[in-house]
């Protein structure tokens, strides 16, 4: 039986691109030091205010346009993100009202960067039991909030202020991670293939707790009481902290791994793959797992000069770029991989 294939695609990032020399305003670090360890060259954050749910809706109309639906086709929906504009309720249900389709189920997964393969699995289970039809996925990802600076406005250039050095050396400590994600959303619009051996082929996916604490935000957890409290945000536990070596080695060992498994199970040489569509977390982890698999780096496209990390919302942004210049055809053979905090890994094969 054919698997859900990708009829529309969307994406969406908020305001002007923030380049390395921005950051430098706010903390210690150049162009030169960025590039190197990340291969970013800018990012986009979320004006305040503006949540995942809203930067969904933009992309999520752009999906639904671009597959040539209305926004009432849609029959379920599939939000991934870890910024949530809410502890809770998630935004799926947010997403829904704002799209206009009120009523319209919606799931919220938490798998972080590696969102998009676990999404896919569950979509065409949705699909194959006959629980929906035309289903709307989305990553979108507002990590300004979790930036280590307050200077927003010497940030953006329209002030000239100078930042206290407490204030400069609290960023500067964070920068491995502040320098790595930016913010946008990335749609995708699935149904179940006409063609039979088309569409998902397969995935294989993989959590393990115990990795958990390579990358996590220590506060706001509900094991303490109150679940936020001043001292918290006093001791920066709203910002993420992250063993990046560890993380290095961890994707690199294991998305190849999951990758070759995946494609021996479906009778698939890494040749015959079109496109290795990975999650963008680090160019330097991708070339790495690129190196590892053999594959040319020209079927392991790249856009995290332009977007930073923006987590769940990689993937898709991604595969609208494919689609909108052409690069991804119909009949092509496409493999998706992505690691993320908890940790989360997977891979999945789509014939689009």
């Amino acid at each position: 039986m054919p698997g859900i294939t990708i009829i529309g695609s969307g994406r969406h990032v908020p305001g002007e691109p923030v380049t390395n020399e921005a950051l430098a305003r706010v903390m210690d670090t150049d162009d030169a030091w960025i590039r190197q360890r990340t291969g970013i060259q800018q990012r986009h954050f979320a004006p305040e205010g503006v949540g995942a749910s809203d930067l969904a809706v933009e992309a999520a109309r752009k999906a639904i346009a671009s597959a040539g639906i209305e926004p009432g086709e849609i029959d379920y929906i599939i939000f991934a993100t870890m910024t949530p504009d809410y502890a809770f309720p998630g935004p799926g249900g947010l997403l829904g009202s704002k799209l206009g389709i009120p009523g319209v189920p919606a799931l919220d997964i938490r798998q972080q960067c590696a969102a998009m393969p676990f999404a896919f699995q569950v979509a065409d289970g949705l699909i194959a039991s006959g629980a929906a039809s035309t289903i709307l996925v989305v990553g979108a990802e507002a990590h300004a909030g979790f930036m280590p600076w307050e200077d927003w406005d010497v940030l953006a250039g329209t002030s000239e202020a100078e930042i206290p050095a407490a204030a400069r050396d609290r960023a500067t400590r964070h920068r491995g991670l502040a320098v790595i994600f930016g913010d946008g959303a990335g749609a995708l619009v699935l149904r179940k293939h006409e063609t039979p051996g088309h569409g998902l082929l397969g995935v294989q996916l993989h959590s393990d707790g115990a990795g958990a604490r390579l990358i996590h935000i220590d506060g706001g957890g509900f094991r303490r009481r109150p679940h936020w409290a001043p001292w918290m945000v006093e001791q920066d536990m709203h910002i993420p902290r992250m063993e990046g070596r560890e993380l290095f080695k961890q994707a690199v060992t294991r998305l190849p791994r999951v990758v070759r498994e995946l494609c021996a199970r479906h009778d698939v040489a890494l040749d015959q793959v079109d496109w290795f569509v990975a999650h963008q977390a680090n160019d330097r982890i991708n070339d790495a797992v690129r190196q590892q698999l053999g594959v040319p780096a020209e079927r392991v496209p790249s856009n995290i000069a332009r977007y930073g990390n923006t987590s769940g919302a990689t993937i898709p942004i991604l595969v609208d770029e494919l689609r909108q210049d052409g690069r991804l055809q119909p009949g092509q053979l496409v493999c998706f991989l992505a690691l993320g905090a908890g940790l989360h890994w997977g891979s999945a094969l789509m014939r689009v």
